[in-house]
């Protein structure tokens, strides 16, 4: 039996839903307080199994969605909900690919935690494209797929299930377990790669690059800087963005990043420092660029984001402490720069030396 409020009239009357002998039960409680609600649908469970009452088809069940319409509604109210974060409703656009591929034209109540589990093991087992490949027929999937993209799949069906709560009973996906990851990121450039990295990188990705690798911002944040933004004679650029109150802060500017801010600056025709091609908006990525980048440069494969890792580890080694060091990153807590501070094994035999200089003293 489940109590809930309707999305669509979220200061209404409590409603209650249940299945009996193989009909779904949904009805209006005509009250306010939870707890009534819960003896309201139980007494009216038991004048069902009374026969005191007769099952009555409420006009306001609505028939089950299929998967594919469920998905189109949900990726509907996830473009207007994260119209801020863009990136978020276009992770779960790719997520329902596959998803859609699975499910198909399953009606969203017959779906199963067994069948969740059973697209978990079969989506393990597929190949994809590696990455910097555009997917076309001429190319077949090579590499296996990584359980992040797995269980960012999972986390879009979890979703879509809990915005359908007032349809279907319960959520399949919960208590499926999500596959193991490897989150330990440790590519940290050394000065080398760094500079055969930035001379081979095209513009705007050589910009791009050069801000994150001097200020540890985010690529998405630094794809969206904007002119009012920019404060270059106080040395800061103010990051409105994020899902944090940390992370909407002010970024100091080293004089490199000041350099290639006064240029975008000069040079950019829109709102944005990196306007996109098609669009009054910012770019949305620049991986293709950076893929090819790292094609031309012969440097070991490395992420975009682990240039905010790189920028991490080198104000760690410089003596940056972990407070000052996670607010600059916006973090809220200090154990998540845990993940971007790694320091070069260079770095460690030094401290080793200077720590025994220390006790010979």
């Amino acid at each position: 039996m489940n109590v809930y409020k309707r999305k669509d009239n979220p200061t209404g009357p409590y409603w209650y839903r249940f299945n009996y002998k193989g009909q779904r039960i949904r009805r209006s409680s005509d009250v306010y307080n939870k707890q009534d609600a819960r003896d309201i649908a139980s007494a009216y469970r038991t004048q069902l199994a009374k026969c005191e009452v007769g099952i009555e088809e409420p006009e306001e069940v609505a028939p089950i969605p299929k998967f594919k319409q469920a998905m189109a509604d949900f990726l509907d109210w996830s473009e207007q909900e994260y119209a801020a974060h863009p990136a978020t409703h276009r992770r779960y656009t790719i997520s329902s690919l596959a998803l859609l591929r699975y499910f198909g034209t399953s009606p969203l109540d017959r779906i199963t935690s067994d069948d969740v589990e059973k697209f978990k093991t079969w989506r393990a087992k597929q190949k994809g494209l590696p990455r910097g490949k555009k997917s076309n027929k001429a190319k077949k999937p090579t590499k296996q797929l990584r359980p992040a993209t797995v269980n960012r799949e999972l986390a879009c069906l979890k979703h879509l299930f809990s915005r359908n709560g007032a349809t279907v009973a319960t959520n399949p996906v919960r208590g499926v377990k999500f596959l193991d990851e490897d989150n330990e990121q440790t590519r940290v450039l050394n000065a080398e790669e760094e500079k055969l990295y930035l001379l081979a990188a095209s513009q705007p990705l050589q910009d791009i690059a050069t801000l994150m690798l001097e200020t540890g911002m985010r690529p998405e944040e630094v794809y969206r800087i904007r002119r009012e933004n920019v404060h270059l004679e106080q040395g800061y650029v103010f990051n409105p963005y994020g899902k944090t109150k940390a992370a909407k802060r002010k970024v100091p500017l080293s004089e490199a990043a000041c350099a290639v801010v006064a240029k975008r600056l000069e040079k950019a025709k829109s709102e944005f420092l990196f306007p996109g091609r098609s669009t009054d908006g910012p770019i949305v990525k620049a991986n293709s660029a950076h893929y090819a980048t790292l094609k031309r440069c012969k440097v070991a494969a490395f992420r975009i984001y682990d240039l905010r890792h790189t920028w991490a580890s080198r104000s760690a080694m410089a003596g940056v402490d972990l407070v000052t060091l996670a607010a600059m990153l916006g973090h809220s807590k200090i154990n998540m720069v845990m993940r971007y501070a790694h320091p070069t094994e260079e770095h460690q035999f030094a401290a080793m030396e200077k720590r025994q200089r220390y006790v010979v003293k």
